[in-house]
């Protein structure tokens, strides 16, 4: 531990990493999921919405954009070694909301595959202005409260399930790093998995220009190695560690 920051929770069995869209995962986890998966973790995907707006093309299909975006979601999962579920809420994108029937989602999932550990989305980050981010995270907070308690959703007709630790990426207050080394490939072939996001979240107007892939590839190793730095690591993965759920 360096200035309170601990670093590498046990291996869990089961891990559900719930994003707003497809690739958040990745970018928040990736390397932490490809790392527990090597060591026998079963990795799972929730993806809340549709993500139909992931295009700067006004003329996009959406309806097919949809679909590739799936695609690329489960060749992201399956890049970082997972062989858990990838669940796609299906709500539209960009128009995410916190209420009672999305949470019911969320716990439904958790009860089902019954992760030990579950990350998300820090919705209590300061400035943040995409509201399906900070929605998604507390789709989180209010999805494990519905799971672990016996008399939400009995509707579900499944059992209660409490995970044992919550970690929350993008963080204002890191308090938990994960060992992300030799793990960055496989966070950035996740990550290029999302070959529809290219232009529009990761600065590649060419998918074979070399040089803006390296690039792209250059900000996230810094990223990892800035993360890292919190914990004395040489690469690494920030979270907000929650353990009283």
């Amino acid at each position: 531990m360096t200035s309170g920051i601990s670093t590498n929770l046990d291996v869990p069995a089961r891990a559900l990493a719930v994003g707003a869209h497809p690739d958040d995962v990745e970018f928040g986890c990736g390397a932490t999921l490809a790392k527990w998966a090597a060591a026998g973790c079963e990795v799972h995907h929730l993806v809340c919405t549709d993500g139909s707006k992931g295009s700067w093309d006004p003329d996009e299909d959406t309806a097919a954009l949809v679909e590739r975006r799936q695609e690329e979601q489960r060749a992201a999962s399956r890049a970082l070694g997972g062989a858990g579920r990838v669940v796609f809420l299906g709500w539209t994108d960009g128009e995410l909301a916190s209420g009672l029937e999305q949470a019911s989602g969320v716990a439904e999932s958790i009860r089902r595959i019954r992760p030990e550990v579950v990350l998300g989305h820090d919705p209590w980050r300061r400035y943040r202005l995409h509201p399906d981010h900070r929605n998604a995270g507390f789709l989180v907070t209010d999805g494990i409260v519905g799971a672990r308690d016996p008399h939400f959703f009995p509707e579900h007709g499944l059992e209660p399930h409490r995970p044992s630790a919550l970690l929350l990426w993008e963080a204002d207050e890191v308090d938990h790093v994960e060992d992300a080394a030799g793990y960055e490939d496989a966070k950035l072939a996740a990550l290029l998995e999302h070959r529809s996001q290219f232009r529009s979240t990761m600065d590649i107007d060419d998918p074979e220009a070399t040089d803006e892939v390296e690039a792209f590839r250059a900000r996230m190793v810094e990223r990892l190695a800035d993360h890292g730095r919190m914990a004395g690591l040489p690469s690494g993965e920030a979270f907000k560690l929650m353990t009283k759920l």
